[in-house]
């Protein structure tokens, strides 16, 4: 019985909001939990799929060794700054399409989406061509060695021509979350990892007729899976019966009135990015000067965290979606509840990653290698993500509910303090004048999550996001 009533304590919606904060009637847990759970299941295997694609590939390429898991992971930052225009694009998208779901304004949501397609067509060729002019110089600054510069260049190369089809299908889809429809992103990374993992398996090895092109077949199977992802995501906004529904000569029509707020939420998100990337990127190159094999490794347990990661996604996205339609309800102690129950659920979660890092990990580091120095010193990386993961997977749900209401620019100024400061500089310190190598780099994460936490858990508390106005 005790232990019952704590978890209802814990849980249960009349404690997650003080008395007097409920402006109408207090919902039912079961009400609650069910529409969290409607969100966020789809969301959370969208996530977890997006990882799958990148831990895919480091499964099926290390079978050609270490020069091949450090080339394609070397690509992974250079390739997320210019990712980073369209997840801030996202989040302007996201945040507003919730708001007009939440009034019923279907005109507006759809206008949003249409400008936003019009802006990443345009933005996507754009950056795609520069790409190929900076891809040399980028990688070698972010740590490629003689033995791991021109399959990185061939990879990176492919995967941005991707990178265009990859970003439409990605607004498309950040436009279904904030109206409550998990299930569309879902189904297009599941055909996207489908198509990657086939032709991964064809074109890496070269297979019956199809050529052995190692890292290069590694990058054409993402280009391919990021297209088919692309045309599904097209499909799922072409029917006029669906909230939304877009139609083409709607993508030539410049509306400032739209643009406007879209841009306002977008360019806090960019500002965001820009400080994510330059910590990921600064955070990246101090592990490369420890060596292939270090390089090879940490890479290897960036997959991993980024899966247990995807876990704390899906529920940050649940929450954005589910704040944002109820702030526009004009319900914002609905909103609130939905934030702190699915950080509630993310602890749950947890504390079953926390289990299977601590239990498991010489079995899961056995996935990617044979190399004993490399098994050894992942199993201990992953005992450290394992506690990671509580702070983690909260700071992502907090962090998704303050997007969700349009509070990006806080979270941009939490991630410059801690991302672009605090990781990189602790991890520097912990590497070289205390010498702890590649584990200092993980305690600098590990510092560098709860830092995030604390600042995330503190605004979400004051409740100033619930003023914002879009």
């Amino acid at each position: 019985m005790k232990i019952g009533s704590a978890l209802r304590r814990l849980y249960a919606p009349e404690y997650l909001l003080k008395p007097e904060k409920w402006m109408g009637e207090v919902l039912p847990a079961k009400d609650v939990y069910k529409s969290l759970s409607r969100v966020a299941w789809p969301a959370t295997v969208e996530m977890v799929l997006i990882s799958l694609m990148n831990l895919v590939d480091t499964i099926m390429v290390s079978s050609m060794g270490a020069f091949a898991v450090a080339a394609t992971g070397l690509t992974q930052q250079p390739r997320m700054i210019f990712f980073s225009f369209f997840f801030a694009l996202n989040a302007g998208v996201t945040a507003i399409v919730s708001r007009r779901k939440g009034e019923q304004d279907v005109a507006g949501a759809n206008k949003c989406l249409s400008q936003a397609i019009m802006i990443c067509v345009v933005l996507s060729g754009v950056l795609c061509a520069l790409s190929f002019t900076v891809a040399r110089p980028l990688l070698m600054f972010a740590g490629a060695q003689a033995d791991t510069i021109e399959p990185a260049v061939i990879y990176f190369k492919i995967t941005m021509v991707g990178m265009v089809f990859a970003a439409i299908g990605m607004v498309i889809n950040a436009a279904q979350r904030g109206a409550g429809n998990t299930r569309i992103s879902m189904w297009t990374n599941l055909i996207a990892n489908v198509v990657n993992v086939v032709f991964n398996y064809l074109l890496i090895n070269g297979i019956g007729v199809f050529p052995k092109w190692g890292v290069k077949g590694a990058g054409i199977a993402t280009l391919m899976g990021n297209v088919a992802s692309c045309l599904i995501s097209i499909y799922s906004v072409s029917k006029p019966f669906e909230f939304l529904h877009i139609k083409v000569k709607s993508l030539f029509k410049f509306e400032s009135d739209v643009i406007k707020p879209l841009l306002k939420i977008s360019s806090s998100a960019a500002l965001e990015q820009s400080f994510v990337r330059i910590g990921f990127f600064a955070y990246t190159k101090i592990v490369a000067t420890l060596g292939t094999a270090a390089l090879a490794t940490h890479q290897i347990c960036m997959s991993i965290i980024n899966l247990s990661y995807s876990f704390g996604d899906g529920l940050g996205i649940s929450a954005a979606s589910l704040v944002g339609q109820n702030l526009g309800r004009r319900r914002p102690d609905i909103a609130m509840v939905y934030g702190k129950a699915a950080q509630r659920i993310g602890v749950l979660v947890s504390v079953g990653l926390i289990v299977l890092f601590t239990a498991g990990g010489r079995m899961i580091m056995g996935m990617f290698t044979n190399v004993e120095e490399i098994i050894d010193i992942g199993q201990k990386i992953l005992l450290i993500v394992a506690f990671t993961a509580p702070g983690q997977i909260s700071n992502v749900v907090f962090s998704g509910s303050l997007r969700g209401a349009g509070d990006t620019r806080f979270v941009a100024y939490s991630s410059l303090v801690s991302i672009a400061i605090v990781r990189p500089l602790v991890s520097y310190v912990l590497i070289f004048p205390l010498k702890l190598g590649l584990i200092g780099a993980w305690i600098g994460l590990f510092i560098d999550q709860h830092v995030r936490l604390a600042f995330s858990s503190y605004r979400f508390k004051k409740e100033k996001w619930q003023k914002i106005k879009l």
